[in-house]
């Protein structure tokens, strides 16, 4: 691991780094937010949206002041694998770099650099347990629209290693949505059935549980009735034990002004579950 920058915030560190990935086969860079005087901190994975990167939230989010006082960890990874060798459609915002998606590509070229979703369940924790002090038996997982995806899928397939699950504009059903299913036959080929399990609707439908879901979701947001559609999960999850609790925030757009408003509601939530 190699560290890229480093800076005090509210007594805290933010850390920029970066390391080999295996399963990605390139070099990914990740933020990591260390709260000050305290030991073995909790660690809460914020996964971001479509075209960005581990910087938007570090410079936009305003976590820093709030994750400092609740005394946990913020983990930022990028989106997708980048690099000269990577296979990308530079002239396409909605896939490649930049729009990982969260899952493991089987269809070639991209099933070799493409692997997020192994890459965030498993081998960045690992570097993360190997270079860092936390408890990595405490932690939580929340997102922005791709992240809110892969936040949500995430914790429904692995409901015994996050405490908490949270978003912000989730994309929730993925395999129909325009700016997402395009995307999923690139990577994961064209037989429908082999994208549910990274399709939160899907899982819910096929019995997969996560206790509590907090989705924030901004009713002037231009992709609402597109490519998010809330309601579509808040159906899903009548008639389970899936306790989810949808906000619809009145005037609030897609940006990351709506998510630095309630990015402390997250948190606080987050650290009363964790």
């Amino acid at each position: 691991m190699k560290s890229i920058s480093e800076a005090y915030s509210f007594e805290g560190k933010q850390l920029v780094c970066s390391h080999q990935s295996a399963v990605n086969n390139c070099e990914m860079i990740f933020a990591v937010f260390i709260p000050p005087k305290i030991k073995k901190p909790p660690v809460l994975w914020y996964l971001s949206g479509l075209t960005c990167s581990h910087l938007n939230v570090m410079e936009k989010g305003e976590y820093r002041k709030k994750a400092a006082e609740l005394g946990m960890v913020i983990i930022c990874p990028d989106t997708s694998p980048r690099g000269e060798s990577v296979p990308d459609e530079k002239d396409n915002w909605q896939f490649g770099s930049g729009a990982g998606f969260y899952l493991d590509a089987t269809q070639s070229p991209y099933d070799k650099n493409y692997n997020m979703y192994s890459y965030i369940i498993d081998e960045l924790p690992s570097v993360i347990e190997n270079y860092f002090d936390f408890d990595m038996s405490r932690q939580s997982i929340f997102g922005h629209s791709m992240g809110g995806h892969g936040a949500i899928v995430m914790a429904l397939r692995n409901p015994n290693k996050f405490k908490s699950c949270s978003a912000f504009a989730p994309i929730v059903e993925p395999s129909t949505a325009k700016w997402s299913s395009e995307a999923f036959k690139k990577y994961i080929g064209l037989d429908q059935s082999n994208w549910h399990k990274y399709d939160s609707v899907a899982l819910v439908k096929n019995d997969y549980y996560f206790p509590e879901i907090l989705v924030d979701q901004g009713d002037a947001d231009s992709f609402l009735e597109e490519g998010l559609r809330p309601w579509l999960l808040q159906d899903a999850c009548k008639n389970t034990n899936i306790n989810l609790k949808l906000r619809m925030q009145p005037n609030y757009d897609h940006s990351y002004y709506f998510i630095s408003t309630f990015m402390a509601d997250h948190l606080i939530w987050h650290r009363e579950r964790i």
